[in-house]
């Protein structure tokens, strides 16, 4: 027995090497053994923080019956979903064309030039064995007919695609994508659909603009849709079970539309994008005029949860070399959500009958129970009156429950997912006055700097400091650009606006499709069976979106025309995504409301550590429109970036330059000037 897995540098992988199972590496090694062997090849995909793809390990995987059977019938390759996401987007599009539906793990059976012919997910291990030998048997007696299907999928998916595109997104485009929006919404629970429920982040950030651009056409005092869907859900999932209330950050999914119990697993991705969400939400008041108590509570609320959930990522996922983990594992002790449930019982034995009482009203804690076994999920109720009492109980509980044994970490370091955690932390950081949540982004870019790009090629995992195998596709170049291009505005260092811009250039060259859009996959990757290209926003913004964002900041720095046209070109197939589907278009709306402000760029010089500098940052950040583009330099050197070129403090005072397409306004040295004129319509 020979288990390849061992030298992987994939937690999820280095699960799975001491299974009974001979698993093999994703590779052509892999499907040349099956063509010696003549056998099928079965491919499992999963990732280290799924919960059923724990169950179906334990049952099958580690099984000796079932391996045995997986040995003697099949050649076995398992496959990270996170390091191999173009091996996971081809199978799994394959996977809901044959049965309707997809997740993980996925189970694929292919011919030895990897067609697919029979596709599923989790199967229990009996009904697994019997799908076993019935494939074998197949493809003993009817082999035919099983090519014939393989070939039928790969000539269905593996040929040219049509997509319809229209005009970059307009005005009333986005503003129709909101009342769609307002359809789907849940008003009772905030959120949009039923369950299971996942973080919409995306569209928070896009109705938070969309609210912003609006307010000087709203009448009446109280919030438009746009404000208060992102609000609604907003409060509501950092209220809820989603929100880990004593550590911070959010959880995957919540299974119910109360956002009350969660599916626990924590990734780096969610976290990422709602730091950023959250610390925009909490820029400036929802109803323009005079702010009252409660909406003040609202905003520093949304401040306390971005800052929390920053702490948590610095805290829990970053690795040694400066980069962050994937993801934390929902299961510990055996079971899903262990480690983050309790029991009045334990809440007395945490803290006494007094504060468990209290405790138990805060967090809704009941002898019945809102998760199993009379356990619950901890959720803030209500803001509690008494807040030295509630951070005082808060920290005890976080206290014992670091002495139970923690979820796993999948730590390793993805490309795309470390440059969403460099934008976030950065503009949080400059926003929330949180030097030191700059400093991790910078240590993180740093990393994806030194060790992801070889060559002007990004690679797009690493762990313990070893660059990983899977080369990077088109959301990984797309997103680390935007992180550097981000950091660049709060740091002042010219050098990210130039890696940003090789990064880009290899987007350009080797990405597109020749009608405006892009493929996920570089033109010298691996071939597989088709090429994936798509373009929705899911649980991260589809590559085809972060594209968009990152090019069209380029161009706002630079100047590009190229790349502005090849930000609109990318933009053209938001308005047929929003018509149809809006939930899924989140990130590429959002891009359309900063092409449509401009986008806007902020020029800020001034001395390095200057307060007065660093305070018109801060009011550049609150004031302009979301999609805005900064630049941070000193007035002497421009460091080759064309927005600040010629840019120079005014009569020795930190300046700001409000530009849009190159034409600036008066140069301003105080906030209130800068605040007037990024408010001014």
């Amino acid at each position: 027995m020979s288990n390849r897995l061992s030298d992987a540098t994939s937690p999820y992988l280095l699960q799975h090497a001491e299974n009974p199972v001979e698993w093999w590496p994703w590779g052509e090694e892999a499907f040349t053994e099956a063509r010696r062997r003549d056998v099928p090849v079965l491919i499992s995909v999963g990732y280290a923080a799924c919960h059923w793809c724990h169950v179906m390990a334990h049952e099958s995987f580690e099984d000796a019956e079932t391996a045995r059977l997986m040995n003697a019938l099949f050649v076995n390759v398992k496959v990270d979903r996170e390091e191999r996401p173009d091996v996971d987007a081809v199978y799994m599009e394959a996977t809901q064309a044959m049965t309707g539906q997809g997740g993980w793990p996925m189970t694929v059976f292919a011919t030895p030039d990897g067609a697919p012919f029979y596709c599923g997910t989790y199967f229990p291990r009996d009904h697994f064995r019997r799908l076993l030998e019935g494939v074998a048997t197949a493809w003993r007696d009817q082999r035919g007919e099983l090519t014939d299907q393989g070939q039928r999928v790969v000539d269905a998916l593996g040929g040219p695609r049509t997509l319809r595109s229209a005009p970059p997104p307009t005005a009333e485009r986005l503003d129709a994508a909101v009342r769609a929006l307002v359809r789907e919404y849940d008003h009772a629970n905030g959120g949009f659909g039923t369950e299971p429920k996942f973080p919409p982040s995306m569209l928070l950030s896009f109705l938070t603009a969309q609210h912003e651009r609006t307010l000087p056409l709203q009448g009446g005092d109280g919030p438009a849709p746009a404000g208060r869907m992102a609000w609604g859900t907003a409060l509501a999932m950092a209220r809820g079970g989603m929100y880990d209330q004593l550590g911070g950050g959010f959880a995957r999914y919540s299974v119910d539309r109360a956002w009350v119990v969660p599916h626990f697993e924590k990734m780096l991705y969610d976290n990422a994008l709602l730091v950023r969400a959250y610390a925009r939400m909490a820029r400036r008041p929802l109803v323009p005029g005079e702010e009252g108590p409660a909406e003040s509570a609202d905003r520093a609320f949304m401040s306390r949860i971005a800052q929390e959930t920053a702490d948590w990522m610095v805290r829990d996922l970053r690795t040694p070399e400066g980069g962050f983990a994937s993801s934390l594992d929902a299961d510990s002790e055996g079971e899903e959500g262990t480690y983050y449930v309790w029991t009045p019982e334990r809440l007395r034995e945490a803290l006494g009958p007094d504060d468990a009482g209290f405790a138990a009203r805060v967090f809704g804690v009941t002898e019945e129970g809102t998760f199993e076994r009379g356990t619950s999920v901890l959720q803030l109720r209500e803001p509690p009156a008494d807040t030295a009492r509630y951070e005082r109980v808060r920290q005890a509980l976080l206290n014992v429950r670091g002495e139970r044994e923690a979820p796993a970490r999948d730590d390793k370091v993805v490309a795309s997912w470390n440059g969403l955690a460099v934008s976030g932390l950065a503009e949080a950081g400059a926003l929330l006055d949180r030097p030191d949540l700059v400093a991790a982004a910078r240590s993180a870019a740093d990393l994806l700097l030194d060790l992801h790009v070889r060559d002007g090629r990004l690679v797009r995992v690493s762990r313990d400091g070893r660059a990983g195998p899977g080369t990077g596709v088109l959301e990984d170049y797309a997103n680390v650009a935007e992180g550097l291009l981000v950091l660049h505005g709060v740091t002042g260092r010219a050098a990210y606006v130039h890696e940003a811009g090789r990064l880009l250039e290899t987007v350009l060259d080797r990405f597109g499709d020749g009608d405006g859009g892009f493929y996920d996959t570089a033109d010298d990757a691996e071939r597989l069976f088709s090429r994936p290209q798509d373009p929705t926003d899911n649980v991260t913004p589809s590559g085809r979106s972060a594209a968009a964002s990152a090019l069209l900041a380029y161009a706002a720095l630079t100047g590009s025309e190229r790349h502005r046209a090849a930000a609109e070109g990318a933009l053209a197939l938001v308005p047929v995504l929003a018509e149809k589907a809006p939930r899924f278009a989140g990130w590429g709306l959002a891009v359309g409301e900063a092409l449509l402000s401009g986008p806007r760029a902020v020029a800020v010089v001034g001395e390095p550590g200057d307060p007065a500098a660093e305070e018109l940052v801060r009011t550049a950040l609150r004031s302009a429109p979301l999609g805005t583009v900064l630049s941070r330099g000193d007035g002497r050197e421009d460091g080759g970036v064309p927005l600040l070129r010629g840019r120079a403090p005014i009569r020795g005072r930190a300046t700001a330059y409000v530009c849009e397409g190159f034409t600036c306004k008066l140069p301003v040295t105080s906030p209130e000037e800068l605040a007037e004129q990024l408010t001014r319509s």
